[in-house]
């Protein structure tokens, strides 16, 4: 089992799928939990019903704002004065076609750039720097299997794009912070049961064209994502740093 006891853990994306799941995981392992969350605030109540009230910070904000990110970071620091973990989980998956109108396409690559990279990297940015400066800390970032292969829905360019672009930040920052302690992971999660996966798999046919493709043939449970992030968290193997967990049950291996 792990224990996060004595962590503050920072989750984006916490209200619902599988930001929702790792909220309640790391409550349940001790951590104390910065839930952040866009506007469903009965989401986020419920991700994190089953955490003491003392270990529970709810903060609703807006990614797609400019600044966001930064703003996120200064109110989760002031609750506690420090933070151990961040977890960059928060997502838009918007259609983004070739053939979308030049407004349409527009705003979806604005939106999906700022919620999925921009500001994600501006919070990242935070942590590093204060992780570096109290000795470390724990990033765990949230890709796509879309970010290694490209997306079987060919409408989600600006989605795996922003995931792929995720990645790679990531990455880069495991590689320059490595000596100050700063340990990053990224999770690539393929199909995974969410409302965001039910609407794309929608656009492919339906859920049982897409399951059909999958190796196990069944989707993946977004508490499996949730115990590997807790595990992660605890920052317990090091020398994992920089890598890309894929957990897709065997329909992508590399």
């Amino acid at each position: 089992m792990t224990d996060l006891t004595g962590r503050t853990v920072l989750i984006t994306g916490a209200s619902k799928g599988i930001g929702a799941e790792i909220t309640a995981a790391v409550g349940r392992a001790g951590a104390s939990v910065i839930a952040a969350y866009h506007s469903d605030h009965a989401g986020a109540e419920r991700a994190t019903a089953e955490i003491p009230a003392d270990r529970r910070h709810l903060v609703s904000l807006d990614l797609a704002q400019p600044g966001a990110g930064r703003e996120l970071w200064d109110t989760a620091m002031a609750w506690r004065g420090g933070i151990d973990v961040l977890v960059c989980n928060a997502a838009v998956m918007l259609q983004s076609p070739l053939e979308a109108s030049d407004d349409d396409w527009d705003e979806a690559w604005q939106q999906t750039l700022a919620v999925n990279l921009v500001e994600p990297a501006n919070i990242m940015r935070a942590a590093v720097r204060h992780f570096a400066g109290s000795g470390g800390g724990t990033m765990i970032v949230l890709s796509s299997w879309a970010a290694q292969r490209g997306s079987g829905n060919p409408g989600l360019l600006a989605y795996s794009a922003s995931k792929a672009a995720l990645k790679s930040l990531a990455q880069t920052l495991a590689r320059a912070h490595a000596a100050d302690g700063v340990l990053v992971y990224v999770i690539a999660p393929g199909i995974v049961r969410t409302r965001m996966s039910e609407i794309s798999a929608a656009q492919l046919g339906g859920e049982d064209a897409v399951t059909a493709t999958l190796a196990m043939g069944e989707w993946v449970p977004p508490r499996e994502i949730a115990e590997l992030t807790a595990f992660l968290a605890s920052g317990t193997v090091r020398h994992l740093s920089g890598a890309t967990l894929d957990v897709n049950g065997a329909s992508y291996i590399r």
